[in-house]
């Protein structure tokens, strides 16, 4: 892992292009086994090639990849160009609190390898997906991201696949979470990838609407 992080950040000196962080938040716990995991794994591989064919994106994106449970950082935050979706398995119950924490966290660290690169960056997008209800603390994680989003830290988003206690989601997110109509996987990748491509083509700074999917509830 720390040889993937410093290659990032000696890339900067190649790439002085400014970022656009996204990180995933992917529920891989047991229920998520099966067809679920598959149409998930198949939306990864949509979402790098959907990235890989705009130019612009693969300079200045960079995904982070954060599963649970238990909470493993999958990929560290690297380039569009460098992106490689992991194949997920499913283990384990759903630490979500831990997971979102882990999440905040590397988001901070890369920032400070921005400004301390002098790179600038677009407000990072925090993506949870999970099909399940926390089965560990969550109301600090929760907290954190309202005080984030107050500051404009970053922009948190958050996905309920058949199943999830969208109640808890709710209370989780400053927004509205999007409900997942069936295993679309793939269809939220790409529409993912497209809203990055949008943004990558601004300025930084600027606030870019983020549009949900047609005829899915609103994010």
């Amino acid at each position: 892992m720390s040889e993937q992080i410093s290659f990032e950040t000696n890339d900067f000196a190649s790439n002085p292009e400014p970022r656009c962080p996204c990180i995933l938040l992917l529920d891989v716990s047991g229920s998520m086994n099966g067809q679920p995991l598959n149409e998930l794994n198949a939306g990864l591989a949509t979402f790098r090639d959907e990235l890989s064919a705009d130019a612009l994106a693969m300079k200045r994106v960079e995904v982070g990849i954060v599963t649970f449970g238990p909470v493993k950082v999958e990929t560290p935050f690297t380039s569009a160009s460098t992106f490689y979706p992991p194949t997920l398995q499913s283990q384990g119950d759903t630490p979500t609190g831990a997971a979102i924490t882990q999440a905040l966290n590397m988001v901070e660290d890369r920032k400070r390898d921005y400004r301390a690169n002098g790179i600038s960056y677009y407000r990072p997008w925090v993506f949870l997906i999970t099909d399940g209800k926390p089965t560990d603390a969550w109301t600090s994680a929760a907290e954190a991201i309202r005080e984030g989003e107050a500051s404009k830290k970053f922009a948190f988003f958050a996905i309920g696949v058949q199943g999830a206690d969208m109640d808890t989601l709710r209370n989780i997110s400053t927004r509205e979470p999007l409900s997942l109509q069936g295993l679309k996987f793939r269809e939220l990748f790409s529409w993912l990838s497209s809203s990055l491509r949008s943004v990558s083509r601004s300025t930084p700074g600027t606030e870019v609407p983020l549009e949900a999917p047609k005829g899915w509830a609103s994010v």
